[in-house]
């Protein structure tokens, strides 16, 4: 079984409407129904043959898909015949009558679902960044086969035998070898194989059922942007925004047939951009409660029942496999371990962080004062007048800030010239290899060598059916065992400009954009035999390090003084303004880490509940609000990053009960990027080291002795708050 596939399908999968779970009896109504489907579905798949472009591998370069062939139409047959094939060739591995060794057993898995992997990969990356109702569709009616799927896989009987023999063998191998047995076997042990019977059925039940949930999760927050979108009828409203803003909303607008009016839409985030420049406080607070309350009833689309759903099903299946919750079932295989160390970090935090959230509410509550505003700062208040703070504290104007982060330049001169600085790689444009829609760019990345590492995607532009947010994903992993070489995609939602207007990012947009090429290099880099060991198939706590480390590059004075020039004339930034941005680079960042912090505890809140805990829960809003005040972060103005009715990491991603990951990698990143400033900066040896120990390696080696390996100890979390700005607790 290669894994990485499973995860890959499923992961495309994960977005479905829920379907409830079959009756021990059914009506025969209901017998003829599944009959006439099953045999559409063999229909669906007999229609697979050599016209299908998924047929065979793409002989584009890099096996990367060939977009001029695949229509919509090819998805679902090729679906339905990579699990029919992969199915066949586990059969085949289980039912070996040879003595079970690591080449017949744990290698043929590897090598196994090569059709469904190159498939689901697709789908998976078109669906989340230019899907639209048919994929939504499609993938409702394939996540409860592919949860099937991996479950034939995970309790077969006889297959887990031939893998216990191996590991109980595995005192002859080492390296690379030792470590694929024994993750492999721990992952056949965490799905069930050693349950009875009665529990593996129930498990099949609950993973069925969890698929379906969360994609209804997930698609549910493609509904909810056109339920909370906020329509503008005035013109005199949107005072703030520039010319080039209120274009786009009138754009926006235009495209839902609305035409003479103005669209906000919201983000995936609970503060929205926009309203740290709109003027009017009315529609601040109605912009801020359309994102902040959404899927929590006030719309047709309710989440609410689906949170209390899943934190139940993962607290049940957690039980069945003899866990205490799903945080200890989740994080058993991460760098914490524990959720309680989790929870621990985050905790400790919180006194530093809170006192620094005061000091910048007093400040905010002052300017506020002393325009006459007779109220208290809200929630859709704080960025509006945090921009005023930075504007007085620091003399800086954002809008001035982005005429020298022009998008292209910072493409070029910024992320691939700090790319190369570091690691001697470089970025070389293919317009020979088509995409799956607009804006795209397509690179060959060539190593310092010259020789070839690989293809690397740059969808960075918003667009109707692409899913909020930024990611890291790939359409080909690399593996010395399969002879593949990485294909990787980066994804953002940078709002391009109007046509003959240059794109101008902001400070955090160009942060972002550097984080999310570290986690590119994490899957270009890597350097491994087996597929499901290779680049970020790593642990939550550990696969944000590598990006996050990136990220402190943005800043560097060799990076700066090459990609930050005036759009128009091409000047450099005047060094009184980046004195600003270095200055201002940590306004704000209490309120930036108690959201962060707050949703992070919420999502250890609910996947640490018992199944009973789980099933008591009545109102999800008041389990929120008595979570945030249980952890000490219920601060009125500064709600969580992410409500539960809207927690895609967590209740529609990967990231139950990892969300702390992002603060967990952060200790890593700051301790290694402060090692190697002291270690000279930005070169090519400090490149070549941090590539060794760390981006190579995947999961080959144990990630806090990846770390070791190149920093010579373990991390503290002096860096971090070096890096965050924080201070400790003021006393008065």
């Amino acid at each position: 079984m290669r894994k990485s596939i499973i995860a890959v399908a499923i992961g495309a999968a994960l977005t479905v409407a829920a379907c409830g779970d079959k009756e021990a009896a059914q009506t025969a109504t209901e017998q003829a129904a599944e009959q006439t489907q099953q045999t559409t579905e063999q229909g669906a798949a007999a229609e697979f043959n050599q016209s299908n472009p998924f047929y065979a591998e793409s002989s584009l370069p890099f096996q990367a898909p060939d977009f001029t062939k695949i229509e919509f139409a090819h998805y679902e047959p090729a679906l339905l015949a990579g699990i029919e094939e992969h199915a066949k060739e586990i059969e085949a591995i289980a039912a070996n009558s040879e003595p079970a060794t690591f080449e017949n057993t744990i290698v043929a898995m590897e090598k196994s679902g090569q059709l469904l992997g190159r498939v689901a990969a697709v789908f998976g990356n078109v669906a989340g960044s230019a899907g639209n109702d048919e994929f939504r569709a499609l993938q409702v009616k394939m996540a409860p086969k592919f949860a099937a799927h991996s479950d034939n896989i995970n309790l077969n009987a006889d297959l887990f035998a031939r893998v216990k023999t191996v590991y109980e063998n595995r005192d002859q191998l080492e390296g690379e070898a030792l470590r694929l047995v024994e993750d492999t076997y721990k992952g056949f042990v965490r799905a069930g194989a050693e349950l009875s019977d009665d529990q593996q059925a129930r498990i099949r039940e609950i993973n069925s059922e969890m698929s379906s949930v969360t994609t209804e999760f997930r698609n549910n927050l493609m509904n909810l942007v056109d339920e909370n979108m906020v329509v503008v009828e005035d013109k005199a409203e949107l005072a703030g925004l520039t010319e080039s803003q209120i274009a786009r909303l009138a754009s926006t607008a235009e495209s839902k047939d609305m035409p003479g009016k103005y669209v906000i839409t919201v983000t995936n985030t609970t503060r929205q951009p926009i309203l740290s420049s709109l003027e009017n406080r009315e529609l601040r607070e109605k912009v801020w409660k359309a994102s902040a309350l959404r899927g929590s009833g006030n719309t047709a689309t309710d989440n609410r029942p689906l949170v209390k759903k899943l934190a139940e099903l993962r607290a049940e299946k957690a039980e069945l496999l003899g866990y205490e919750n799903w945080g200890d079932y989740v994080l058993e295989r991460s760098m914490a371990s524990a959720p309680e160390a989790a929870q621990s970090m985050l905790r400790d935090l919180v006194p530093a962080v809170v006192s620094n959230v005061k000091g910048e509410m007093v400040a905010i509550q002052d300017v506020i004062n002393a325009e006459g505003g007779e109220f208290e700062v809200e929630p859709w208040d704080w960025a509006f007048y945090a921009e005023k703070v930075r504007a007085e504290k620091y003399a800086m104007d954002s809008n001035e800030v982005k005429q020298y982060f022009e998008f292209n330049r910072v493409v070029e001169d910024g992320v691939f010239y700090a790319m190369n600085q570091l690691f001697g790689i470089s970025f070389e444009k293919r317009d020979d290899i088509p995409t799956y829609a607009d804006d795209i760019v397509v690179y060959e990345v060539k190593d310092v060598d010259g020789e070839s590492l690989g293809l690397f995607y740059g969808d960075w532009f918003t667009r109707d059916g692409k899913r909020g947010g930024a990611w890291m994903s790939s359409f080909v992993s690399q593996s010395h065992l399969m002879d593949t070489k990485p294909v990787i995609l980066n994804n953002m939602n940078i709002t391009k400009a109007a046509d003959g207007e240059p794109t101008l990012l902001s400070f955090d947009e160009v942060s972002t954009m550097f984080h999310e090429m570290g986690h590119a290099l994490h899957g270009m880099f890597s350097d491994v035999m087996y597929p499901s060991l290779a680049g970020t198939s790593v642990s939550r706590d550990y696969v944000e390090f590598p990006s996050t480390f990136q990220e402190d590059w943005t800043l560097n004075p060799k990076v700066l003084a090459n990609m930050a020039k005036h759009h128009e004339t091409g000047e450099q930034i005047p060094q009184e303004l980046l004195d600003k941005v270095m200055a201002a680079k940590n306004f704000n960042m209490g309120y930036d880490t108690l959201e962060y912090i707050a949703a992070a505890l919420l999502d250890l809140e609910y996947h640490t509940l018992t199944k009973e805990a789980a099933a008591s829960i009545e109102d999800v809003n008041q389990f929120e609000e008595g979570a945030l005040v249980r952890n000490g972060v219920d601060v009125d103005a500064v709600p969580p990053r992410y409500r539960s009715n809207f927690f895609a990491h967590v209740f529609a991603g990967g990231y139950s009960a990892g969300y702390y990951a992002y603060m967990w990698s952060e200790v890593l990143a700051a301790d290694a990027f402060k090692y190697v400033q002291e270690s000279g900066g930005l070169t090519l040896e400090n490149g070549q080291a941090f590539r060794d120990a760390i981006l190579s390696k995947g999961n080959s080696k144990d990630p806090m002795q990846q770390y070791i390996d190149f920093r010579g100890q373990k991390p503290t979390v002096d860096a971090l708050l070096e890096r965050r700005g924080l201070t400790a607790p003021k006393i008065d």
